[in-house]
C-alpha cells in the first residue's frame, strides 16, 4: 500500500471524487485540510514546482477574490504570495505520493501518481 497525502477542501466536489479514488484504490491518504492548515511559502512552492506548475496555474481564477485582489496582472511571485495569504486561493486538490504530485483536475489525474 502507498502513501499519499491529498490537499482536500471539503466542499469541493472534485476534492471529494479524489479522495473516494485515492481510497478505493486501497489507501488511506493523510488529508490536509490546507483551509485550516495552510502551507507555508517553501512547502506550497515546493508543491508546485513538484507538480510542475507555475502559481498561475494553480490559482482559481473564478474565486471572487482572484478579482478583489487584481491578480490578474500580477507576477508569479505575487500570485504565490496571495495563495500563501488566501489559501482559498489555491486550486484544489493536489496530491503527493511517493510516484509524483499532481493538481487533481480532472479527478481522473490521480490514477496517473497511485
Amino acid at each position: 500500500m502507498a502513501d499519499a497525502t491529498i490537499y482536500h477542501n471539503q466542499r469541493c466536489s472534485t476534492s471529494r471524487t479524489v479522495l473516494k479514488l485515492i481510497e478505493e484504490a486501497g489507501i488511506e491518504p493523510t488529508i490536509v485540510k490546507y483551509l485550516e492548515t495552510p502551507p507555508s511559502r517553501d512547502g506550497l512552492r515546493k508543491l508546485l514546482d513538484d507538480a510542475g506548475l507555475k502559481p498561475s496555474e494553480a490559482i482559481r481564477k473564478k474565486e471572487a477574490l482572484y478579482k478583489e485582489l487584481g491578480l490578474a496582472e500580477a507576477s508569479e511571485d505575487e500570485l504565490l504570495e496571495a495563495m500563501v495569504e488566501n489559501p482559498i486561493l489555491i486550486e484544489r486538490p493536489i496530491v503527493v505520493t511517493a510516484k509524483g504530485t499532481v493538481l487533481a483536475r480532472p479527478a481522473e489525474r490521480v490514477a496517473t501518481i497511485l
